[in-house]
């Protein structure tokens, strides 16, 4: 028998599916994209490659906080924009980076626009989860966990790895950039790694030589004593500043592991996105952290950038109508962006250089709860069909990762 509370998020999740067919039902006047919702359903899983994961990568960059989307991918001509937030909307107009005739993008993501021009990145408009509160936390656990009911030991990375790894002779392996393991790669018994700088005196060799002779017979504690060697050995792996590692950072190393490890995949976030005030200037900041950091990523991949795909996503929007501290408050649709190398290769699967979902419209109508951005896909469609055209895994494997989507 389900609680209340599964009650509660099950009826929430059936009365979003039928929001979002009624809105279809509707949307020959707001299909201003070139990709059909309902198309993303089918999860493109029945064509997926049959080949193995072999060294294609996968990094997801999770952005806590709530990043809000209207300030992002900004629909350009909606006469609402002027209504719902006139000097936020203003602010960005005249600096937008072009990505079709009802779109751009801030002016701070300049990289990514370029990888837009080059069919190596595409943002996805009006995504959601299955949660429809305000909390971050239990939003961001949801996001991670890929369930309708969050199950803190199980995440989708760790799901969709150990797919991956039944069709493959090798073991699968992962990384986070995390103090401990967050709940995305929960789930395996194995193959999870963490890494993060530590400002902390470095282990003396005389150390690490008595700390040998001491794991003499444990495998586990060996392994781990090798990986910590194997990585103070790599300088670039060692923070000789005594700062908060900043993202740039991170996504260096983030890069580093995934060549110097062999790892097929890696998690990485930035905070800071709950805007409720001064949103202007703090997301110009954040998206410049962003857009460099990946960058960054980009150029320490080299050639590896080719066999990559990287998703960004976060856990919920904001209020299409700005607050009086010149911020918005947490709200529900957002949008998130897949990009790298590999994109061009998925033709049709995740096409590269397209603004891809079913924009809704802002119209008091047309909101959610006459408030928010109205989801018109969930997250999960998109990397589901991330994890089909990069992993080749199969519409029966995508079900096991993602259940509900299907249930």
């Amino acid at each position: 028998m389900m609680t209340k509370k599964q009650y509660n998020k099950t009826s929430s999740r059936r009365s979003f599916l039928r929001k979002s067919a009624m809105l279809m039902g509707g949307a020959s006047a707001y299909v201003w994209l070139n990709t059909n919702v309902a198309a993303a359903t089918t999860l493109a899983s029945n064509a997926a490659s049959t080949n193995t994961i072999g060294n294609k990568k996968l990094v997801w960059v999770f952005l806590r906080g709530a990043m809000d989307s209207l300030h992002t991918v900004v629909p350009k001509h909606d006469k609402q924009m002027t209504i719902l937030r006139p000097h936020l909307y203003n602010a960005l107009k005249p600096k937008l980076l072009s990505l079709n005739n009802d779109f751009g993008l801030h002016p701070a993501l300049k990289h990514l626009h370029k990888l837009y021009t080059r069919k190596q990145m595409s943002p996805i408009v009006a995504v959601a989860s299955g949660y429809r509160e305000r909390s971050h936390f239990d939003a961001q656990d949801q996001m991670e966990s890929g369930l309708d009911i969050t199950n803190h030991d199980s995440g989708w990375i760790a799901r969709a790895l150990q797919q991956a790894q039944s069709n493959s002779s090798e073991n699968a392996s992962a990384y986070a950039l995390s103090r401990s393991v967050p709940i995305a790669m929960r789930g395996m018994s194995s193959n999870i790694e963490t890494w993060y700088p530590s400002t902390l005196p470095e282990a003396s060799p005389d150390l690490l030589s008595q700390l040998h002779n001491l794991y003499q017979g444990d495998k586990s504690l060996e392994d781990s004593l090798s990986k910590v060697i194997k990585q103070k050995e790599m300088p670039s792996m060692q923070m000789k500043e005594k700062n908060r590692p900043n993202f740039r950072y991170l996504a260096e190393r983030c890069a580093e592991l995934l060549t110097n490890e062999n790892a097929n995949c890696a998690m990485l976030e930035l905070n800071g996105w709950d805007t409720h005030n001064n949103q202007v200037g703090r997301l110009a900041r954040l998206f410049a952290q962003l857009d460099g950091g990946l960058e960054h990523m980009q150029n320490t991949l080299g050639e590896r950038w080719n066999d990559t795909l990287v998703i960004v996503s976060t856990e919920f929007g904001r209020t299409a109508a700005a607050n009086g501290t010149q911020g918005t408050d947490h709200g529900t649709a957002s949008n998130m962006f897949v990009l790298g190398g590999a994109l061009p290769a998925m033709n049709s699967t995740l096409q590269g250089g397209k603004v891809l979902g079913q924009w809704p419209g802002l119209s008091p109508e047309q909101l959610y709860k006459n408030r928010d951005l109205m989801p018109t896909s969930d997250v999960r469609q998109w990397m589901a069909r991330a994890l089909s055209a990069h992993w080749g895994l199969s519409s029966l494997q995508i079900q096991r990762v993602f259940p509900d989507l299907l249930s």
